[in-house]
Protein backbone atom coordinates (compact mmCIF):
# COMPACT_ATOMS: atom_id res chain seq x y z
CA UNK A 1 0.00 0.00 0.00
CA UNK A 2 1.43 3.37 -1.06
CA UNK A 3 1.33 6.08 1.61
CA UNK A 4 0.71 9.75 0.86
CA UNK A 5 3.88 11.84 0.59
CA UNK A 6 2.59 14.32 3.18
CA UNK A 7 3.37 11.70 5.84
CA UNK A 8 7.06 12.26 5.10
CA UNK A 9 6.67 15.66 6.77
CA UNK A 10 4.80 14.43 9.85
CA UNK A 11 7.39 13.49 12.46
CA UNK A 12 6.75 11.15 15.40
CA UNK A 13 5.36 12.83 18.51
CA UNK A 14 8.31 12.16 20.82
CA UNK A 15 6.40 13.41 23.88
CA UNK A 16 4.20 10.35 23.54
CA UNK A 17 7.20 8.07 22.99
CA UNK A 18 8.64 9.33 26.28
CA UNK A 19 5.26 8.85 27.94
CA UNK A 20 5.20 5.21 26.83
CA UNK A 21 8.70 4.64 28.20
CA UNK A 22 7.73 6.29 31.49
CA UNK A 23 4.64 4.07 31.72
CA UNK A 24 6.78 0.95 31.21
CA UNK A 25 9.18 1.98 33.98
CA UNK A 26 6.22 2.90 36.18
CA UNK A 27 4.91 -0.67 35.80
CA UNK A 28 8.23 -2.20 36.87
CA UNK A 29 9.03 -3.43 40.41
CA UNK A 30 11.27 -0.38 40.94
CA UNK A 31 8.13 1.79 40.92
CA UNK A 32 5.90 -0.58 42.89
CA UNK A 33 5.47 0.69 46.49
CA UNK A 34 4.36 -2.82 47.50
CA UNK A 35 7.83 -4.04 46.55
CA UNK A 36 9.68 -1.16 48.18
CA UNK A 37 9.76 1.04 45.06
CA UNK A 38 8.63 4.62 44.57
CA UNK A 39 5.90 5.48 42.12
CA UNK A 40 6.68 7.37 38.92
CA UNK A 41 5.89 11.08 39.04
CA UNK A 42 4.65 12.32 35.67
CA UNK A 43 5.65 15.92 34.96
CA UNK A 44 5.80 15.33 31.22
CA UNK A 45 2.22 15.70 29.98
CA UNK A 46 0.43 19.05 29.77
CA UNK A 47 -2.85 18.11 31.38
CA UNK A 48 -4.33 19.91 34.40
CA UNK A 49 -4.80 17.72 37.46
CA UNK A 50 -8.14 19.51 37.90
CA UNK A 51 -11.15 18.08 36.08
CA UNK A 52 -14.33 19.83 34.95
CA UNK A 53 -16.03 21.53 37.93
CA UNK A 54 -19.36 20.31 39.35
CA UNK A 55 -21.71 22.54 37.34
CA UNK A 56 -20.11 21.39 34.08
CA UNK A 57 -20.40 17.71 34.97
CA UNK A 58 -24.00 18.21 36.08
CA UNK A 59 -24.85 19.97 32.81
CA UNK A 60 -23.47 17.01 30.85
CA UNK A 61 -25.55 14.59 32.91
CA UNK A 62 -28.69 16.66 32.29
CA UNK A 63 -28.05 16.79 28.55
CA UNK A 64 -27.75 13.00 28.39
CA UNK A 65 -30.75 12.44 30.67
CA UNK A 66 -32.90 14.85 28.63
CA UNK A 67 -31.83 13.35 25.30
CA UNK A 68 -30.11 16.52 24.03
CA UNK A 69 -27.47 14.52 22.15
CA UNK A 70 -28.29 15.07 18.48
CA UNK A 71 -26.18 16.99 15.99
CA UNK A 72 -25.80 20.73 16.41
CA UNK A 73 -25.02 23.23 13.69
CA UNK A 74 -21.50 22.79 12.32
CA UNK A 75 -20.61 26.16 13.87
CA UNK A 76 -21.83 25.06 17.30
CA UNK A 77 -24.73 25.74 19.64
CA UNK A 78 -25.85 29.37 19.21
CA UNK A 79 -26.11 29.68 23.00
CA UNK A 80 -22.48 28.59 23.45
CA UNK A 81 -21.26 31.02 20.82
CA UNK A 82 -23.13 33.79 22.65
CA UNK A 83 -21.58 32.76 25.98
CA UNK A 84 -18.12 32.92 24.43
CA UNK A 85 -18.89 36.35 23.00
CA UNK A 86 -19.93 37.50 26.48
CA UNK A 87 -16.74 36.01 27.98
CA UNK A 88 -14.55 38.05 25.62
CA UNK A 89 -16.48 41.19 26.54
CA UNK A 90 -16.34 40.63 30.29
CA UNK A 91 -12.82 39.19 30.57
CA UNK A 92 -10.90 41.11 27.90
CA UNK A 93 -13.11 44.08 27.03
CA UNK A 94 -13.42 42.87 23.43
CA UNK A 95 -16.50 43.05 21.23
CA UNK A 96 -16.41 39.70 19.42
CA UNK A 97 -19.79 38.99 17.77
CA UNK A 98 -21.04 35.43 18.18
CA UNK A 99 -21.29 35.12 14.39
CA UNK A 100 -17.46 35.18 14.19
CA UNK A 101 -17.11 32.25 16.63
CA UNK A 102 -17.05 28.64 15.39
CA UNK A 103 -17.15 25.81 17.94
CA UNK A 104 -14.86 22.92 17.00
CA UNK A 105 -13.95 19.37 18.03
CA UNK A 106 -11.03 20.61 20.14
CA UNK A 107 -8.31 23.11 19.26
CA UNK A 108 -6.78 20.43 17.02
CA UNK A 109 -9.82 20.51 14.73
CA UNK A 110 -9.73 24.31 14.84
CA UNK A 111 -6.12 24.41 13.62
CA UNK A 112 -6.82 21.82 10.95
CA UNK A 113 -9.78 23.80 9.63
CA UNK A 114 -7.80 27.05 9.52
CA UNK A 115 -4.81 25.48 7.81
CA UNK A 116 -6.98 23.76 5.20
CA UNK A 117 -8.87 26.98 4.56
CA UNK A 118 -5.79 29.20 4.19
CA UNK A 119 -2.73 27.20 3.10
CA UNK A 120 -1.87 24.91 0.21
CA UNK A 121 1.06 23.32 -1.59
CA UNK A 122 3.88 25.78 -2.18
CA UNK A 123 2.89 28.05 0.70
CA UNK A 124 5.23 28.81 3.60
CA UNK A 125 4.12 29.60 7.14
CA UNK A 126 6.42 31.18 9.73
CA UNK A 127 6.54 29.76 13.25
CA UNK A 128 8.83 30.14 16.28
CA UNK A 129 11.38 27.53 17.27
CA UNK A 130 10.59 26.28 19.93
CA UNK A 131 6.87 25.67 19.45
CA UNK A 132 4.27 22.97 19.88
CA UNK A 133 5.01 20.29 17.25
CA UNK A 134 1.43 19.49 16.26
CA UNK A 135 0.93 23.08 15.11
CA UNK A 136 3.57 22.73 12.40
CA UNK A 137 2.20 19.32 11.47
CA UNK A 138 -1.23 20.82 10.79
CA UNK A 139 0.52 23.13 8.33
CA UNK A 140 2.26 20.13 6.76
CA UNK A 141 -1.03 18.22 6.55
CA UNK A 142 -2.34 21.07 4.37
CA UNK A 143 0.69 20.44 2.09
CA UNK A 144 2.28 23.77 3.08
CA UNK A 145 5.71 24.19 4.68
CA UNK A 146 6.22 25.33 8.27
CA UNK A 147 9.38 27.42 8.43
CA UNK A 148 10.76 27.50 11.96
CA UNK A 149 12.60 30.66 13.00
CA UNK A 150 14.96 30.36 16.01
CA UNK A 151 13.62 32.37 18.95
CA UNK A 152 16.02 33.03 21.82
CA UNK A 153 15.47 33.69 25.51
CA UNK A 154 16.09 37.38 24.76
CA UNK A 155 12.98 37.20 22.53
CA UNK A 156 11.02 35.31 25.21
CA UNK A 157 11.26 32.30 22.84
CA UNK A 158 8.75 34.08 20.60
CA UNK A 159 8.83 35.68 17.16
CA UNK A 160 9.09 39.45 16.87
CA UNK A 161 8.03 41.75 14.05
CA UNK A 162 11.59 42.40 12.89
CA UNK A 163 12.26 38.67 12.57
CA UNK A 164 9.00 38.08 10.72
CA UNK A 165 9.79 40.92 8.30
CA UNK A 166 13.32 39.62 7.68
CA UNK A 167 12.08 36.08 7.01
CA UNK A 168 9.09 37.00 4.84
CA UNK A 169 9.49 35.62 1.32
CA UNK A 170 7.36 35.49 -1.84
CA UNK A 171 5.89 32.11 -0.79
CA UNK A 172 5.08 33.21 2.78
CA UNK A 173 1.36 33.23 3.51
CA UNK A 174 1.26 33.93 7.22
CA UNK A 175 2.40 33.18 10.76
CA UNK A 176 1.21 30.67 13.35
CA UNK A 177 2.03 31.89 16.85
CA UNK A 178 1.15 30.70 20.36
CA UNK A 179 0.70 33.05 23.30
CA UNK A 180 1.12 31.74 26.00
CA UNK A 181 3.30 29.10 24.43
CA UNK A 182 3.74 25.40 24.85
CA UNK A 183 6.56 24.50 25.71
CA UNK A 184 7.89 27.73 27.20
CA UNK A 185 4.91 29.25 29.04
CA UNK A 186 5.89 32.65 27.61
CA UNK A 187 3.67 35.16 25.83
CA UNK A 188 4.26 37.76 23.16
CA UNK A 189 4.23 41.32 24.52
CA UNK A 190 1.06 43.12 23.30
CA UNK A 191 3.09 45.84 21.58
CA UNK A 192 5.06 43.20 19.67
CA UNK A 193 1.92 41.27 18.79
CA UNK A 194 0.43 44.45 17.37
CA UNK A 195 3.53 45.05 15.25
CA UNK A 196 3.49 41.47 13.94
CA UNK A 197 -0.21 41.68 13.04
CA UNK A 198 0.30 45.01 11.28
CA UNK A 199 3.23 43.72 9.24
CA UNK A 200 1.46 40.49 8.22
CA UNK A 201 -1.62 42.53 7.29
CA UNK A 202 0.54 44.77 5.08
CA UNK A 203 1.63 41.66 3.19
CA UNK A 204 -1.90 40.31 2.81
CA UNK A 205 -1.03 37.35 5.03
CA UNK A 206 -2.79 35.55 7.89
CA UNK A 207 -1.99 35.93 11.58
CA UNK A 208 -3.09 32.78 13.41
CA UNK A 209 -2.61 32.74 17.18
CA UNK A 210 -2.97 29.65 19.35
CA UNK A 211 -4.50 31.05 22.57
CA UNK A 212 -5.50 27.82 24.31
CA UNK A 213 -3.67 28.89 27.51
CA UNK A 214 -4.96 32.46 27.39
CA UNK A 215 -7.04 32.18 30.56
CA UNK A 216 -4.01 30.85 32.45
CA UNK A 217 -2.03 34.08 32.52
CA UNK A 218 -0.23 35.22 35.66
CA UNK A 219 1.01 38.64 34.60
CA UNK A 220 -1.29 41.53 33.68
CA UNK A 221 1.23 42.68 31.07
CA UNK A 222 0.65 39.57 28.97
CA UNK A 223 -2.89 38.43 29.78
CA UNK A 224 -4.45 39.89 26.61
CA UNK A 225 -5.92 38.35 23.48
CA UNK A 226 -4.37 39.01 20.07
CA UNK A 227 -7.93 39.65 18.87
CA UNK A 228 -7.47 43.20 20.14
CA UNK A 229 -5.20 43.89 17.17
CA UNK A 230 -7.62 43.57 14.28
CA UNK A 231 -10.67 41.72 13.03
CA UNK A 232 -8.43 39.80 10.63
CA UNK A 233 -6.49 38.10 13.46
CA UNK A 234 -7.50 34.44 13.84
CA UNK A 235 -7.62 32.97 17.35
CA UNK A 236 -7.59 29.25 18.17
CA UNK A 237 -8.84 28.38 21.63
CA UNK A 238 -9.93 25.41 23.71
CA UNK A 239 -11.97 24.33 26.72
CA UNK A 240 -9.15 21.96 27.72
CA UNK A 241 -6.76 24.10 29.75
CA UNK A 242 -8.31 27.05 31.62
CA UNK A 243 -11.72 25.35 31.58
CA UNK A 244 -10.29 21.93 32.63
CA UNK A 245 -12.15 19.89 29.96
CA UNK A 246 -9.22 18.02 28.38
CA UNK A 247 -11.00 14.80 27.39
CA UNK A 248 -14.17 16.49 26.19
CA UNK A 249 -12.53 17.56 22.89
CA UNK A 250 -14.09 20.98 22.58
CA UNK A 251 -12.54 24.16 21.21
CA UNK A 252 -13.39 27.19 19.15
CA UNK A 253 -12.18 29.65 16.54
CA UNK A 254 -12.61 33.38 16.26
CA UNK A 255 -12.49 34.22 12.58
CA UNK A 256 -12.73 37.22 10.25
CA UNK A 257 -16.32 37.29 9.02
CA UNK A 258 -15.29 36.43 5.46
CA UNK A 259 -13.70 33.19 6.68
CA UNK A 260 -16.67 31.87 8.69
CA UNK A 261 -18.62 30.43 5.74
CA UNK A 262 -15.58 28.63 4.17
CA UNK A 263 -14.62 27.14 7.55
CA UNK A 264 -18.22 26.12 8.17
CA UNK A 265 -18.26 24.31 4.83
CA UNK A 266 -15.11 22.41 5.76
CA UNK A 267 -16.42 21.62 9.25
CA UNK A 268 -19.69 20.26 7.85
CA UNK A 269 -17.78 17.79 5.70
CA UNK A 270 -14.93 16.85 8.04
CA UNK A 271 -16.56 16.84 11.49
CA UNK A 272 -20.33 17.49 11.13
CA UNK A 273 -20.16 19.16 14.55
CA UNK A 274 -18.36 19.10 17.88
CA UNK A 275 -19.66 16.81 20.63
CA UNK A 276 -23.19 17.90 21.50
CA UNK A 277 -22.94 16.73 25.11
CA UNK A 278 -19.64 18.60 25.56
CA UNK A 279 -21.22 21.78 24.15
CA UNK A 280 -24.17 21.63 26.53
CA UNK A 281 -21.77 20.99 29.40
CA UNK A 282 -19.56 23.93 28.39
CA UNK A 283 -22.45 26.35 28.80
CA UNK A 284 -21.97 25.89 32.56
CA UNK A 285 -18.31 26.99 32.33
CA UNK A 286 -19.48 30.59 32.34
CA UNK A 287 -21.62 30.45 35.46
CA UNK A 288 -20.28 32.63 38.28
CA UNK A 289 -19.60 29.58 40.47
CA UNK A 290 -17.53 27.93 37.72
CA UNK A 291 -15.56 31.08 36.91
CA UNK A 292 -14.74 31.51 40.61
CA UNK A 293 -13.41 27.94 40.67
CA UNK A 294 -11.34 28.50 37.53
CA UNK A 295 -9.81 31.61 39.04
CA UNK A 296 -8.98 29.70 42.23
CA UNK A 297 -7.22 27.10 40.08
CA UNK A 298 -5.34 29.78 38.20
CA UNK A 299 -4.04 31.10 41.53
CA UNK A 300 -2.95 27.57 42.42
CA UNK A 301 -1.07 27.18 39.13
CA UNK A 302 0.73 30.46 39.79
CA UNK A 303 1.75 29.24 43.27
CA UNK A 304 3.13 26.06 41.69
CA UNK A 305 5.10 28.10 39.15
CA UNK A 306 6.52 30.32 41.89
CA UNK A 307 7.69 27.24 43.78
CA UNK A 308 9.00 25.18 40.87
CA UNK A 309 10.97 27.68 38.79
CA UNK A 310 13.34 28.89 41.56
CA UNK A 311 13.84 25.27 42.65
CA UNK A 312 14.85 24.27 39.11
CA UNK A 313 17.30 27.17 38.98
CA UNK A 314 18.89 25.96 42.23
CA UNK A 315 19.25 22.48 40.72
CA UNK A 316 21.20 23.88 37.76
CA UNK A 317 18.19 23.44 35.45
CA UNK A 318 18.04 27.12 34.55
CA UNK A 319 14.76 28.65 33.38
CA UNK A 320 15.94 31.82 31.59
CA UNK A 321 12.46 33.31 31.08
CA UNK A 322 9.86 33.11 33.83
CA UNK A 323 6.71 31.57 32.33
CA UNK A 324 3.91 34.14 32.46
CA UNK A 325 1.17 31.67 31.51
CA UNK A 326 0.25 28.02 30.90
CA UNK A 327 1.88 25.44 33.22
CA UNK A 328 5.31 24.75 31.73
CA UNK A 329 8.90 25.58 32.58
CA UNK A 330 11.44 25.50 29.72
CA UNK A 331 14.67 24.53 31.43
CA UNK A 332 18.29 24.35 30.27
CA UNK A 333 19.84 21.00 31.31
CA UNK A 334 23.24 21.54 29.62
CA UNK A 335 24.94 21.87 33.02
CA UNK A 336 24.16 18.20 33.61
CA UNK A 337 24.10 16.55 30.18
CA UNK A 338 24.85 17.13 26.51
CA UNK A 339 21.51 15.62 25.49
CA UNK A 340 18.15 16.44 27.06
CA UNK A 341 16.83 13.18 25.60
CA UNK A 342 19.42 11.18 27.52
CA UNK A 343 18.99 13.34 30.61
CA UNK A 344 15.20 12.83 30.71
CA UNK A 345 15.51 9.07 30.31
CA UNK A 346 18.16 9.05 33.03
CA UNK A 347 15.81 10.92 35.39
CA UNK A 348 13.03 8.47 34.57
CA UNK A 349 15.23 5.54 35.57
CA UNK A 350 17.09 7.04 38.54
CA UNK A 351 14.67 9.58 40.06
CA UNK A 352 11.43 8.10 38.72
CA UNK A 353 10.45 11.53 37.46
CA UNK A 354 9.12 11.83 33.90
CA UNK A 355 10.13 15.00 32.02
CA UNK A 356 9.92 15.93 28.34
CA UNK A 357 13.08 16.42 26.27
CA UNK A 358 13.22 19.31 23.80
CA UNK A 359 13.41 17.17 20.66
CA UNK A 360 9.72 17.61 19.77
CA UNK A 361 9.64 21.36 19.96
CA UNK A 362 12.07 22.52 17.33
CA UNK A 363 15.39 22.11 15.58
CA UNK A 364 17.41 24.93 17.10
CA UNK A 365 19.52 23.41 19.88
CA UNK A 366 16.74 21.10 21.17
CA UNK A 367 19.17 18.89 23.07
CA UNK A 368 19.80 21.73 25.50
CA UNK A 369 16.22 22.08 26.68
CA UNK A 370 13.56 20.13 28.55
CA UNK A 371 9.98 20.89 29.47
CA UNK A 372 8.56 20.35 32.94
CA UNK A 373 4.80 20.56 33.45
CA UNK A 374 3.71 21.96 36.80
CA UNK A 375 0.10 20.93 36.18
CA UNK A 376 0.42 18.37 39.02
CA UNK A 377 -0.53 19.01 42.65
CA UNK A 378 2.01 20.71 44.91
CA UNK A 379 2.89 17.60 47.00
CA UNK A 380 3.78 15.74 43.80
CA UNK A 381 5.89 18.66 42.57
CA UNK A 382 7.72 18.90 45.90
CA UNK A 383 8.46 15.17 45.89
CA UNK A 384 9.70 15.33 42.28
CA UNK A 385 12.03 18.24 43.05
CA UNK A 386 13.35 16.39 46.11
CA UNK A 387 14.13 13.31 44.02
CA UNK A 388 15.85 15.38 41.32
CA UNK A 389 17.89 17.07 44.05
CA UNK A 390 19.02 13.68 45.39
CA UNK A 391 20.17 12.52 41.95
CA UNK A 392 21.73 15.75 40.73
Amino acid sequence: MKLARRLDHIEPFYVMECAKAAAEIAASPACDPAQGGERMLFLNIGEPDFTAPPLVREAAERAIRDGRTQYTQATGLPALRERLSDWYRQRFGLDIPARRIVVTAGASAALQLVCLALFEAGDEVLMPDPSYPCNRHFVAAADAVARLLPASAAQRFQLDAAGVAAAWAPATRGVVLASPSNPTGTSIHPDEMRRIAEFVRSKGGATVVDEIYLGLSYDDTFGHSALAFGDDVISVNSFSKYFSMTGWRLGWLVLPEALVAPVERLAQNLFICASTVAQHAALACFEAESIAEYERRRTEFKARRDHVVPALDRLGLRVPVMPDGAFYAWADCSEHAASSWDFCFDMMRRAHVALTPGRDFGRHDPERWLRLSFASAMPQLEEALFRLHKVL
